[in-house]
């Protein structure tokens, strides 16, 4: 078992002979889920965009844990033959895989931009890449005989909308294709877990947000491709000083952990923290935004996104 470290923690079971894969695992959240699972007793493969920064990061964890079981591989979910690329080298090995961890993520970039293959970058990465992701996954976590998909959405998702004549955001403002990026997120794990009972995959898919945590987010979108923002940094820093309101990654994390590896964790379930606003606090079952519950607009968005993305799902 881990040992807790604060009076929100949770314990992991063993996860010896357990084979995870964690999506952005070199810094944040990612990070912290790969050192947790490790700690565990699980061979974690972090799959990362900068392998340097990925090596660094396994370096850290081993210093933590030197037993820890880490291999380093390159995945760019803004790139669809990378993603394939990824599934194929990973589909040769034949090795099963018991966990699937949807982390990694862009937000708000102010400006936009595209992913390799031309779509809007936080709907490309944050829901596209790793839709097609699990889709090429799927036999090996389909081998493991109960494996689960855990995704990160975000307490923003309630403020997204689906508009099915723009999903690529055209009509681009940041928080409204981050928005949409999350909540298409949810949906996914929630109409995976669906198919997955339906066409009997054995995979459970579940669903978490961290809900206000510390981490690179705030800054690397904000940022990128060198945009200044100044302003919205000076007042990141501000807020996160308000004790109350934010969370540190060590507990940012452990929704997510709970929904990874907790007996209790329902498929098609959604956990963040369970204090005030969801904000910060112990792992609980998380609201779900109204329109993450509408069936028909579920299934529209895997068949667009099948479309997208050039991957198919087995049906029964």
């Amino acid at each position: 078992m881990t040992k807790t470290t604060h009076p929100n923690d949770i314990t992991v079971p063993d996860l010896h002979g357990k084979l995870a894969v964690v999506t952005g695992a070199n810094s944040g959240l990612g990070f912290g889920l790969t050192g947790r699972l490790a700690q565990a007793g699980a061979e974690v493969i972090l799959a990362v965009r900068n392998e340097e920064r990925g090596t660094a990061a396994a370096n850290s964890i081993r210093e933590q844990t030197p037993e820890a079981t880490l291999s380093i591989r390159h995945l760019d979910l803004a790139s669809l033959s990378s993603i394939a690329g990824f599934g194929a080298e990973l589909t040769k090995e034949g090795r099963p895989i018991d966990l699937l961890l949807n982390n990694a993520g862009l937000m708000m970039p102010p400006v936009r931009d595209e992913t390799e293959d031309g779509f809007e970058l936080q709907f490309g990465t944050n829901h596209l890449g790793h839709f097609a992701l699990t889709a090429h996954l799927l036999p090996l976590l389909r081998a493991a005989g109960t494996s689960r998909v855990v995704s990160l959405s975000s307490l923003i998702a309630r403020t997204g909308r689906l508009d099915f004549n723009d999903l690529q955001g055209l009509h681009y403002r940041a928080h409204r294709a981050y928005g949409l990026s999350k909540l298409a997120t949810l949906m996914f794990a929630r109409e995976l877990n669906r198919r997955s009972v339906v066409d009997g995959w054995g995979v459970r898919s579940v669903a978490a947000h961290p809900g206000a945590t510390v981490t690179n987010l705030q800054i690397s979108g904000p940022t990128h491709n060198g945009a200044s923002a100044r302003l919205l940094l000076a007042a990141n820093s501000a807020s996160h000083r308000i004790g109350w309101l934010w969370q540190q990654i060590d507990q940012g994390i452990l929704p997510a952990l709970y929904a990874a590896t907790s007996p209790a964790a329902a498929g098609g379930g959604y956990y963040g923290p369970g204090g005030f606003g969801e904000l910060t606090g112990a792992p609980a079952p998380a609201k779900l935004p109204p329109q993450s519950l509408r069936e028909a607009d579920a299934r529209l968005l895997w068949s667009i996104s099948e479309e997208l993305t050039g991957v198919t799902y087995p049906t029964a």
